[in-house]
């Protein structure tokens, strides 16, 4: 199969590009498109290809302009850092979408679900604008997360809202941690489940023991190593690292 790449952010674009040469032998990256611009001239001077992964937002705008401009038939697999929410929409008639950074067997899963496609030469879905128009459009697809949280401080029961927790961390046990400073212990088994019920707009999965509110950032420091060490606002006063591989899906979710 040949397929092209629509990634603005270089080294993730290589590093999907390793991904797929390792898990799919048939599929052939002809192309890697780092704009709009550059899509566009692409699109016009050559053939449509068999399969499109494509992030969506791009340095120059979203990359579903360019399937408003082409008659595009293929399936389209795409990749982005956040607008979670948008998740079981593309689950559906051939489209898949994958979080950065992309996961190896969700990968596999989506390469194979195109393949299936373009083997059974299965139509493009007919609602692909609906669904482009409700990604496009968040503010008529936000599901509700969740609004507070209950911990226990000695013998009750105290409601903590969501908007007021500046960073989530595991510990032993999970914790949160309030923009005032509070801290409290959650009743829950993994970060994984609290990051779920988080809006990925506000919060950002940081490594495996932190996810941050974005308005508890202080300043960021690059490391000579690619990776990054996120200061976080008094009182916290606490350091969390982004590893290399996370930090150019991180500096897109902080810098929107």
């Amino acid at each position: 199969m040949k397929a092209v790449i629509i990634e603005d952010e270089s080294l993730i674009a290589r590093e999907l590009k390793f991904k797929i040469s390792e898990v799919a032998e048939d599929v052939t990256i002809a192309e890697v498109l780092p704009s709009l611009k550059t899509s566009f001239k692409w699109f016009m001077e050559n053939a449509e290809p068999d399969l499109i992964f494509a992030d969506i937002q791009l340095s120059d705008g979203v990359s579903f302009e360019i399937f408003d401009r082409f008659s595009l038939s293929c399936p389209v697999i795409f990749t982005t850092a956040y607008d979670e929410y948008a998740i079981r929409a593309f689950k559906v008639n051939g489209i898949d979408y994958l979080l950065k950074p992309v996961d190896q067997d969700e990968l596999i899963k989506a390469i194979d679900k195109a393949r299936t496609i373009i083997n059974s030469r299965s139509p493009y879905p007919n609602d692909v604008n609906a669904l482009l128009k409700m990604i496009a459009r968040p503010q008529e697809a936000i599901p509700a997360y969740k609004e507070k949280f209950v911990v226990k401080v000695r013998n009750s029961w105290l409601p903590v809202l969501t908007r007021d927790i500046a960073c989530f961390y595991r510990e032993n046990l999970n914790y949160l941690i309030t923009f005032s400073g509070e801290k409290y212990i959650l009743d829950f088994t993994t970060l994984d489940e609290i990051e779920e019920m988080l809006d990925p707009r506000h919060y950002y999965r940081a490594n495996r023991q932190s996810i941050i509110h974005i308005d508890a950032i202080q300043s960021i420091k690059p490391q000579e190593n690619q990776k990054l060490v996120v200061h976080l606002k008094a009182p916290l006063k606490m350091e969390q690292d982004i590893s290399r591989e996370k930090a150019p899906s991180f500096k897109k979710w902080f810098d929107r």
